[in-house]
């Protein structure tokens, strides 16, 4: 089976629902966050931290189109967007889905961003990045998932349906 990458704003639930998905569909799991800090040997907010927000974008590009799979679900960073060659290999790789969510839930289920590795630029709120992303993710999705209310397991389970075509 092809692979299947799992786009969307921080929060969306890809890394959750990838390894749900993955388990359903009989697939590997990858999450692309846990390569970064793997290759890099730090978190990803020290990343951040040290090299900027564009020196993390150019270190998650770099590790997101390494990314060599067959037949895994593969979640991303949520700025796996701002790097077109990741964006690119990923979508010759694998069917990409964009989890979608309404503002109000992805700023309900964020804590504090700092520590979860999200590259806000100064001054930007959260509502900016969800406004700047938005189109990205669209624009790079072949599948575009309204994940609505859900939990973890619907929201699998009615995508693993969707992906399998019933």
């Amino acid at each position: 089976m092809r692979n299947i990458t799992l786009i969307g704003m921080p929060g969306a639930g890809k890394s959750t629902v990838g390894v749900v998905l993955a388990k359903l569909l009989g697939l590997d799991f990858i999450d692309s966050d846990l390569l970064i800090q793997a290759r890099e040997g730090r978190l990803l907010w020290q990343i951040i931290d040290s090299e900027g927000i564009e020196g993390f974008w150019r270190v998650e590009e770099r590790v997101n189109a390494s990314i060599e799979a067959d037949g895994a679900v593969i979640a991303t960073g949520g700025s796996v967007v701002y790097g077109p060659k990741a964006m690119e290999h990923l979508r010759k790789m694998s069917t990409v889905v964009y989890l979608k969510h309404d503002y109000s839930t992805i700023a309900a289920r964020l804590g504090d961003l700092s520590k979860r590795g999200v590259t806000v630029p100064e001054g930007w709120t959260l509502h900016d990045l969800y406004n700047e992303r938005a189109p990205l993710y669209e624009k790079y999705a072949h599948i575009i998932f309204d994940c609505g209310h859900g939990d973890i397991r619907s929201t699998a389970l009615a995508l693993a349906a969707r992906l399998s075509g019933e």
